[in-house]
């Protein structure tokens, strides 16, 4: 199987552990792949969809209990507590690992045990890392198939001495003969276990099948585990769009995103202009892997393979690219199912169907006060289906700008730019979302601050995260380092309507931001940052009022004053005495510059 003696010894230990019925090497072809699809459909783990309407593309419904990343079952175990810093679940690896291999004892019995060497980042590039994820479930087979690049061009790599992440998942459900499978196993909440040994490169996943408990390759190792890789290493792994944009002029520019869930991220990575002569295509929708070159700019490459994004709120109207992408080749998760045995989730058509068998596999008719899909259902697509993929999809890309950005009903404007770098670092630290929605009375308003989008995926202390960043900075020139934006897509009138239109039209912003990171004097100084002068703004053809877009750009001084002590109780919260020098820097003159 493998002429790497530090991989062969570890399929060994595995297999004398969780007694697999038997091995499969997975050699990334299509003709293996297509094999297991059809035994997942034979075995009713999957349903075929409609070939003339979907070609090639299953559905997987999981159970119940099994539907998203479990963040209180996500571990990072370090020797040191403070290694993991305030913002992890920490577990000593003597009192985890102990834990795990109990629980590993025999799992795999009655299962086949794949073997999936894979690559994060195109096979053998500089920017690249490997992987070898065992696991027992064919769900997870498929899925790293495509989201990542993986057989035996990877295992060439590490047959010669590469380096590699050992990635163990397991269901938690092993079968004795007589045992009836179900479509979705899984084990109980308080036996699954995501955890993360940053130390040994090395990643343990037990008792979920689902999303990033399972595709180990995705955010446990291209976050996590990468993160911790690149603060030792001197690069960055973040949770980033990366979007190529071409203006009229046919000038190129690429720029990065970070925005916490359900705020626009995959929209805006498959943007579809409205501004005429602009062109925009995407590089990837979820992590970018950055580094600086010789020349002092910073580089970003997309590591994964394939997107897996949320369907809900998917349409004709919000993102056509993404509908596009999905239409042949796709797994599905927890979708609907149609009576002409289609896809179908909320907000994909105006009118929902009469009927339709619902995630959990119940019939569902028009009407019926739940939905029918579930809120977190996914689909999973190679890049290369988007009709939109930048032809350096596979290649390190200069960023110009880096955008932070959050749900925010009031006080944030639609865009400002930080003076610095460094002030960029502030406003990634300080960025979230405001609930609205009725939750309880006392958090309506309170801020669920996500710092750089990464406070789930972290592999490390957040006061080394921040100083990493600085890290960064000082390893080139302001000149040359991308320029930093925050941007809020989300603000609200009085009448509680959002004001900006947003989607295609976010494009007005991006042409605001690349003539600004062109050092463009088309700017108003606040206290919080660079703002548009509307006079310069590309508004033409949009009917907005004056008076919205004030509200759009305002800056007020009395909202500020509460968002810094905000800010304040936050940080003392999260970082206390160890509040990075940076932050404390840019608070201070953040407070200065509105006295």
């Amino acid at each position: 199987m493998t002429k790497n003696k530090v991989l062969k010894e570890w399929i060994e230990e595995i297999q004398s552990l969780c007694k697999p019925d038997r091995i499969v090497l997975w050699e990334g072809t299509k003709v293996q792949y297509d094999e297991l699809a059809e035994e997942c459909v034979r075995t009713k783990k999957a349903i075929r969809l409609n070939p003339k309407k979907r070609p090639n593309s299953l559905l997987f419904r999981s159970d119940p209990s099994d539907v998203a990343r479990v963040e209180k079952r996500t571990f990072i175990s370090t020797t040191k507590e403070s290694d993991a810093g305030p913002t992890n679940n920490w577990i000593a690896p003597t009192v985890l690992k102990p834990i795990m291999l109990e629980l590993y004892k025999n799992c795999m019995t009655g299962r086949t045990m794949y073997v999936i060497p894979f690559s994060m980042g195109p096979v053998g590039h500089e920017f690249s890392k490997v992987g070898v994820e065992i696991t027992d479930s064919p769900y997870v087979a498929l899925n790293m198939h495509i989201m990542t690049r993986t057989g035996r061009s990877v295992l060439h790599l590490i047959d010669q001495g590469e380096t590699f992440v050992k990635a163990l998942h397991s269901v938690g459900y092993p079968l004795q003969p007589g045992d009836i499978d179900p479509a979705w196993p899984s084990a109980p909440m308080d036996h699954k276990y995501i955890s993360h040994f940053p130390e040994d490169n090395m990643i343990w996943a037990y008792g979920s099948g689902y999303g990033g408990n399972a595709l180990l390759g995705k955010k446990c190792f291209a976050l996590r585990i990468a993160s911790n890789q690149a603060r030792n290493e001197g690069w960055m792994a973040e949770h980033m769009l990366i979007l190529k944009l071409t203006d009229p002029n046919q000038k190129i520019r690429y720029i990065t995103g970070a925005f916490p869930s359900a705020c626009g991220k995959t929209n805006l990575a498959m943007i579809n202009p409205s501004l005429p002569g602009w062109k925009a295509e995407t590089c990837g929708d979820d992590i970018a892997w950055m580094r600086i070159k010789e020349d002092g700019r910073l580089y970003a490459i997309n590591p994964e393979n394939g997107f897996f994004g949320v369907t809900s709120g998917t349409s004709q109207s919000s993102n056509p690219i993404a509908l596009a992408t999905v239409q042949h080749d796709t797994i599905f998760t927890n979708t609907a199912l149609t009576d002409d045995m289609d896809v179908w989730w909320e907000d994909l058509t105006p009118e929902a169907p009469e009927h339709l068998i619902d995630w959990q596999g119940n019939d569902w008719y028009k009407g019926d006060s739940v939905r029918p899909d579930h809120p977190n259902a996914r689909f999973t697509a190679p890049l290369t289906n988007c009709p939109a993929l930048a032809k350096e999809y596979q290649e390190p890309v200069p960023i110009s700008a880096i955008l932070f950005g959050g749900r925010r009903p009031t006080t944030i404007p639609l865009i400002h730019q930080s003076f610095s770098f460094c002030h960029g670092i502030f406003i990634g630290s300080i960025m979230g979302s405001q609930i609205t929605a009725a939750v309880l009375d006392e958090h309506i308003g309170e801020v669920r601050r996500d710092p750089f989008a990464m406070l789930p995926f972290i592999g490390y202390n957040i006061t080394d995260y921040v100083n990493h960043w600085t890290k960064i900075y000082h390893m080139s020139t302001e000149d040359l380092l991308p320029k930093i934006f925050f941007v809020n897509w989300f603000r609200r009138d009085e009448n509680n309507q959002y004001i900006w239109p947003g989607f295609g039209e976010n494009s007005r912003i991006l042409q605001w931001i690349l003539e600004r990171t062109e050092g463009n004097i088309n700017y108003k100084i606040t206290p919080i940052g660079f703002v548009p002068d509307l006079k310069h703004l590309n508004l033409t053809n949009l009917s907005i009022s004056k008076a919205a877009l004030d509200t759009l750009f305002e800056v007020k001084k009395e909202d500020w004053e509460i968002e810094i002590k905000d800010i304040e109780s936050y940080y003392a919260k999260v970082y206390g005495i160890h509040t990075p020098e940076v932050l404390k820097v840019q608070l201070q003159k953040l407070k200065e510059r509105f006295e």
